[in-house]
């Protein structure tokens, strides 16, 4: 008697670590400078949203170990963000609830994190595969440029005024006398000591680190009197405890819920065609939306705020070295134990270090856009036109609106392009067999057969549009019209049915004929329900059986013998 197969358990025990690959020794480097950097920016990110500053420390602990281990975008740091931070806080208060509440909090991660589930596994996230590139570009260059204008504050001391990321920029360029100087110099230093750091090969992984650690102990050793991360918030030296949520605040919140899961899921579709897998698999968007819930779920019972992917948090890892995903699991683990043993030296880090850090990030992430920039450009205007109303609304539009508009403009872009690839083109049959494209002629000729095959996206929606583009009927004694269909995706409509139902009565009366052929179960289906198969004659459909172009020669061998058994019909004087 055989024992239990085993094989499969050992398979998917193998299988397991091969999903999740194997850590790097940049990927504790990158780890380590990740969680460090999520002391001050989480914690600053909070504050000016209003909330307690300790829980945007804890949103880089547990949702980046869970969403690092559950993402397909390997390098994706999940956390908190300042657009969703920002959009938190306004549903919150919307909500008339108070966003220093740690249930109130609780409640709205765990809704965000749920509805990301949701989206992830109704697999909605295919929605995001018809942004076009050029409305992505804008988007993800847009935010990088937010990631730059909300550390200015911190890097020189001078907080920018105005409505907009765009006059932020402008009113700090202008009041560069405003800047305070020690901050300045401080945030110079940073990013100078980055700069030299990575002309060395074997420090080009640490440079941020190196950066980091350096200028802090210069600023301690000088007594430079700048903002460090104490004059923030304490660090409290313990873990995130559990927090049930407030599920009386729930039904407040669902909708609100909703638009900061697009903000956190809108902002981390821009990760993965910016920070491709290291190993050259392939990302899921369906698998991020997953991933992104999970962290949500479990951060949002240990006091964590609604979290997405980071592209600043993002950026530190790949430019600290990370390589696979354990960077990000890293990340989170680090933070912890540095809350649980040196909290109060991660207190010490002067906000200049970090302000001049993230410019270095947001530097990158900018200028890293330039070809996808370039390249819209050169593609064709109206593509350049969503580009830019795109960024433009980013910077200057709350983020769910310019989510909106983001989407509006790429299904405009989609159906400007499907009408103008929208056309017929005419087939033609050599003696061999073979078929050839040629123009479509402007009338049907009296006697042949011709043959016409859409080129286009939609037939059946798009068909009504294309009807000056049919040729004229008038005289088309004993012509036959083949139309090819097969490869229409779409199912007739009602103005479809009409519109075929015309032409034919017009090429009938003209003593012509209307042939279908290539044709679906799904469009025959339409055809016979709505009458247009009686109205057009049983023999005039041709269903898409048997080889790919077997339906359009049957089509064709059929409409030459009409032609002829008619021809032959007049000239002995039998035809009506």
């Amino acid at each position: 008697m055989k024992g239990p197969d085993l094989r499969g358990p050992a398979r998917r025990a193998r299988a397991l670590p091969a999903r999740l690959g194997r850590p790097k020794p940049a990927d504790l480097v990158s780890g380590m400078v990740t969680g460090l950097f999520s002391i001050p920016e989480g914690m600053a990110y909070a504050a000016i949203a209003g909330f307690n500053p300790v829980s945007g420390l804890y949103a880089g602990v547990v949702p980046p170990i869970l969403g690092s281990l559950t993402a397909p975008t390997v390098l994706m740091v999940t956390t908190l963000t300042s657009a969703i931070a920002l959009t938190g806080q306004s549903v919150l208060t919307d909500a008339g609830l108070d966003p220093h509440d740690l249930g109130n909090v609780a409640a709205l991660t765990v809704l965000v994190g749920g509805l990301m589930l949701l989206l992830g596994l109704l697999r909605l996230g295919v929605v995001l595969a018809f942004v076009s590139n050029a409305v992505m570009v804008g988007f993800s260059t847009g935010i990088a440029l937010q990631i730059v204008t909300g550390v200015l504050k911190d890097a020189t001391g001078y907080r920018p005024q105005g409505h907009n990321k765009l006059t932020q920029l402008v009113d700090w360029l202008v009041h560069v006398g405003d800047w305070q100087l020690a901050a300045t110099l401080v945030a110079v230093a940073t990013v100078v000591v980055w700069a030299l750091a990575r002309t060395a090969r074997r420090l080009e992984s640490v440079a941020l680190l190196i950066a980091m650690v350096a200028v802090s102990l210069l600023v301690a050793a000088l007594g430079t009197d700048v903002e460090l991360v104490r004059d923030i918030a304490a660090i409290p030296a313990a873990l995130p405890s559990f927090t049930a949520p407030s599920w009386g605040a729930m039904p407040h919140l669902l909708g609100g819920a909703l638009s900061v899961a697009l903000v956190a899921l809108a902002q981390a579709a821009g990760i993965a065609p910016s920070m491709p897998n290291p190993d050259g698999s392939r990302s899921g968007v369906n698998g991020d939306f997953v991933s992104q819930g999970v962290a949500n779920l479990g951060g949002g019972l240990f006091q964590a705020l609604p979290s997405g992917g980071s592209l600043s948090r993002t950026g530190v890892a790949a430019s600290a070295g990370a390589r696979t995903r354990w960077a990000g699991v890293v990340s989170g683990v680090f933070l912890a134990l540095v809350v649980l043993t040196v909290g109060s030296l991660a207190e010490r880090i002067p906000m200049p270090v970090i302000g001049g850090l993230i410019l270095v990030v947001g530097g990158e992430l900018i200028w890293g856009k330039r070809k996808d920039v370039l390249l819209v450009l050169r593609t064709s205007k109206l593509s350049s036109a969503a580009m830019a109303v795109t960024f433009l609304a980013t910077t200057q539009l709350p983020l769910q609106q310019a989510i909106v508009i983001g989407a509006v403009l790429s299904l405009l872009l989609y159906c400007v392009q499907a009408a103008r690839r929208a056309r017929f083109v005419a087939l033609v049959r050599d003696p061999q067999g073979r078929w050839f494209t040629r123009p479509v002629p402007d009338r049907l000729p009296p006697g042949e057969v011709t043959v016409l095959e859409y080129d286009g996206t939609s037939l059946f929606a798009e068909l009504p549009t294309l009807r000056a583009d049919l040729p004229e009927v008038t005289g088309a004694r004993n012509a036959v019209l083949v139309l090819a269909v097969r490869a229409a995706p779409d199912i007739p409509s009602s103005a479809i049915v009409k519109a075929l139902r015309r032409y034919t009565d017009s090429l009938h009366a003209e003593g012509g004929r209307l042939v279908v052929a290539g044709l679906q179960p799904a469009h025959l289906a339409v055809l016979r329900r709505t009458g247009l198969a009686d109205h057009l004659g049983a023999d005039a459909l041709v269903p898409a059986e048997g080889p790919l172009l077997g339906p359009l020669d049957r089509a064709y061998g059929e409409a030459e013998d009409w032609i002829a058994t008619r021809t032959t019909s007049e000239s002995d004087g039998t035809s009506t």
